[in-house]
């Protein structure tokens, strides 16, 4: 390998290696989304507006406002120690309830609403099928009806 090659190599490699330090610590952090607690998003101040951010905690009790003609859903969503107003469209899952856990993916507004693209519920990992005769779009007719909405 003659000199002129060698050095060519090594310029090569060296292009690379910056090209991958960026990507890593760089490009990544801008498609990255992070998941925070209540708290933690309200403490954020400033940095924590219109960025894509998970949410996760409880449905906090009583704070579920659900329109099923518009399908439009607004609750809280509470860690014990903080609260956010959660604002989401579309139909909620099934096992969306007061209490349950969720996490949201979407954006939090300088209005102070958490703006849903995505709503999922936590649960356990036990599936407990219904009973027999019992049909699932019933059952969850009378879960929004137990919620008062």
């Amino acid at each position: 390998m003659n000199k002129k090659t060698k050095w060519g190599a090594l310029a090569a490699v060296g292009v690379l290696v910056i090209a991958f330090g960026w990507l890593i610590y760089g490009g990544l952090d801008s498609n990255v989304v992070y998941f925070l607690t209540p708290k933690e998003l309200a403490a954020k101040g400033e940095k924590g507006f219109d960025v894509p951010v998970r949410l996760g905690g409880q449905v906090k009790p009583g704070s579920v406002k659900w329109d099923e003609k518009a399908l439009d859903l607004s609750f809280a969503v509470t860690d014990g120690t903080g609260e956010i107003a959660v604002h989401s469209h579309g139909a909620p899952p099934q096992m969306f309830k007061d209490g349950q856990g969720v996490v949201v993916e979407g954006r939090y507004g300088r209005d102070l609403v958490f703006q849903s693209t995505s709503l999922m519920v936590k649960h356990s990992n036990e599936y407990k099928a219904p009973a027999k005769g019992e049909r699932p779009a019933e059952m969850y007719k009378s879960l929004m009806k137990s919620q008062g909405t």
